[in-house]
């Protein structure tokens, strides 16, 4: 990527390996930054990395929700480039579609371990390891579920809901020095989305008033922007990006 000249700063996503977290890790680069992209399938993230630029990115393969895994993406981040400026926490599960009236308790705490519990975790490690004395941005990845209710992905629903409380807990706590805000897409075409559309896209993309599906890349640019001097003023919100999709929610 000989084209783009290094910004300096460098990012930590994770779940990277495709859809949203590697369209965030797409613009970063783009722009000049280096990364370290973390997910469950290291064949993926290899795959990743050489798309982004081995020259440019790294990969730390793990679970989100192990605080291991965590030390280590942010340890290697750090021998690897000498710094961590901006933290993208986009990892995330839904492994469960129905009522929560009936939802196995045991999969409610693996949502959020997953959703929550490991951003937060992400959100310490690199705090210590480089934010806290040199600043830098955090972007928490929500969703509109965590802001009206879901039906049938509630737990995942709740998790974005903490996931946005968490963004301003953080935001409050870590400035001066870090901003923090969270992004919160509506339907985005990933494989982790495709129930939601799969077999009726055009369908769903009709009710959403810019008339199609979000992209990975409609994302990257949202988060690009958050972590960029544009927003230096910016912390502590939640941005929706969702095709204009509440513009439904009215009564006219």
């Amino acid at each position: 990527m000989t084209s783009v000249e290094l910004s300096g700063k460098v990012a930590l996503v994770t779940g990277a390996s495709r859809g949203i977290g590697y369209g965030v890790a797409e613009a970063l680069v783009a722009r000049g930054d280096r990364v370290c992209i973390t997910g469950r399938n290291e064949d993926a993230l290899k795959e990743a990395v050489e798309q982004l630029g081995a020259d440019r990115a790294i990969y730390v393969a793990g679970k989100a929700h192990d605080e291991a895994h965590q030390a280590i993406a942010v340890e290697r981040t750090m021998e690897a480039f000498g710094r961590l400026d901006h933290l993208v926490n986009n990892a995330g599960t839904n492994p469960v579609f129905g009522p929560i009236a009936d939802l196995d308790l045991d999969v409610a705490r693996k949502v959020f371990e997953t959703n929550v519990v490991s951003a937060l975790g992400f959100a310490q490690k690199t705090w210590h390891a480089w934010q806290k004395d040199n600043g830098g941005a955090i972007v928490n990845i929500a969703s509109v579920a965590g802001l009206s209710p879901s039906p049938f992905i509630g737990a995942y629903g709740i998790s974005k809901a903490a996931m946005i409380n968490l963004t301003v807990q953080l935001a409050h706590e870590y400035a001066p020095k870090v901003r923090v805000n969270a992004i919160a897409p509506a339907v985005v075409k990933t494989k982790f989305a495709q129930a939601l559309y799969e077999g009726r896209e055009e369908e769903a993309a009709a009710a959403y008033p810019l008339g199609r599906l979000g992209v990975p890349s409609d994302i990257g640019g949202a988060a690009a922007f958050l972590t960029s001097t544009q927003s230096d003023w910016v912390t502590g919100q939640t941005l929706v990006v969702d095709g204009g999709i509440f513009l439904n929610a009215g009564t006219g």
